[in-house]
């Protein structure tokens, strides 16, 4: 969330640069200060208070040593008088601060400089494409078809078990799965990334600390019973490892991957772009977080970048790179980078990665914090991207490597799946 001291320091910027987002803050920004004001005035009040009753504790004592009794017990009314009003002033000062704080959430991230204004997805940014072409064979099916055709993912079966947006994976399909995750792993690990493996359920503090909690709880499946709710991404647990800690400065950078299974109800999502693997309620990703000293984090969002363009350029698939535009971004985020792939048979562009920068936001939020060279306490920044989000990639490699005998398998990937190719030879249909 933003600061309290940016808010009041530059509401007029705040303001302006939320209309990036197409986000009117000045209700909420004027709200926030209204607020701030009442809770600053309240604690000058309850001070003075103290402060009265500090001198009265004093003066009884002065009394009872000089044997003014009367005088003595009319300061212990006083006294008791001045606490009630403590309490009261208390009570007030924590209601302004929690209405304050319930108006700072409401207040999405500001978009970082670069990012250009747009309504939608349609005004995002084409920074770099690259990838081969693609020529299928006559009669090339779509990834859902192919699917069907050799046994490797039932749709099906899925709804059967639980509900559409679940598919099973079998035999070579369920194989490849492994083996990109196994492979993103590797790359990410060689590149510096410490892995973990966090829990799939998380409580609402780490929610709330992402910044998922109350954006986006209604696309988060909630346990209601244990008030947990499951994962829409490795981001939350695992930026959440570090949630109201003080680090060193130097323990940065802190580079962590993890791979997690993902849920999200995607309530609203219908028509042919839900198809197959287009998008599901459940899936596999490998997930990239980074924590980063404030000066740094650019530095570290580009490095994050290039690494994922070179995990799509070694599945051999055609990409493309697009900064969002400020309506297309996301709450939390001050700038984002997704990753597109080229489906060619469906001939549409598939998201496959988000790489965010969040500066401080999420850390406020986190109390996520280091001691500069100073010994004051500053706000970290943190980063993540996918890395890679396995269903849509998963069906660009299927229907771009299809010809007329199976499907090829990249070359990168034989040593982890085992075969070169899919061809049908994949056991009893389930």
């Amino acid at each position: 969330m933003l600061t309290l001291k940016l808010l009041r320091e530059h509401p007029d910027f705040v303001i302006e640069r939320l209309k990036v987002k197409n986000f009117d803050a000045t209700t909420i920004v004027s709200k926030v200060l209204e607020l701030d004001r009442e809770r600053r005035n309240l604690q000058g009040e309850l001070d003075a208070n103290l402060a009265q009753q500090k001198t009265l504790s004093g003066e009884i004592g002065r009394s009872m040593r000089e044997g003014k009794k009367k005088e003595a017990e009319a300061a212990k009314i006083s006294v008791a008088g001045l606490k009630s009003k403590s309490d009261e002033l208390h009570a007030d000062f924590e209601k302004a601060e929690r209405e304050m704080l319930d108006q700072i959430v409401l207040l999405p991230n500001i978009p970082y400089k670069l990012v250009p204004k747009g309504k939608d997805s349609s005004e995002n940014l084409v920074v770099r494409t690259g990838g081969p072409e693609v020529k299928l064979p006559e009669g090339a099916l779509p990834h859902w078809e192919l699917a069907r055709k050799y046994n490797i993912i039932d749709f099906d079966l899925g709804v059967k078990i639980t509900g559409a947006g679940f598919p099973v994976y079998i035999g070579q399909g369920a194989k490849l799965q492994r083996a990109l995750v196994q492979f993103f792993l590797d790359r990410n690990v060689a590149d510096g990334y410490l892995e973990v493996e966090p829990p799939f359920m998380v409580n609402e503090a780490s929610g709330f600390g992402t910044g998922q909690i109350p954006d986006k709880e209604a696309q988060m499946y909630h346990i209601g019973l244990d008030n947990f709710y499951m994962i829409p991404t490795a981001e939350v647990p695992v930026t959440n490892i570090y949630r109201d800690e003080i680090l060193p400065m130097s323990e940065f950078p802190i580079k962590m991957t993890a791979f997690t299974q993902c849920f999200r109800r995607e309530a609203g999502s219908y028509g042919k772009d839900v198809r197959g693997l287009n998008r599901l309620h459940q899936f596999d990703k490998v997930e990239c977080v980074w924590l980063s000293l404030p000066d740094k984090s650019y530095d570290a969002l580009d490095s994050m970048v290039d690494h994922v363009e070179s995990l799509v350029k070694d599945l051999g698939l055609p990409y493309r790179i697009v900064r969002l535009c400020g309506g297309d971004l996301s709450f939390t985020s001050a700038i984002t980078y997704d990753f597109e792939v080229f489906s060619a048979a469906q001939k549409r562009w598939l998201e496959v990665s988000s790489v965010s920068n969040f500066e401080s936001y999420q850390a406020n939020r986190l109390k996520l914090r280091y001691r500069d060279e100073n010994g004051k306490i500053q706000l970290a920044h943190t980063l993540n991207g996918s890395s890679l989000a396995l269903p849509r990639i998963v069906a660009a490699l299927l229907e771009n490597n299809q010809y007329d005998g199976g499907i090829m398998i990249p070359e990168i990937l034989r040593p982890y799946t085992g075969f070169d190719r899919i061809n049908g030879r994949n056991g009893r249909k389930l």
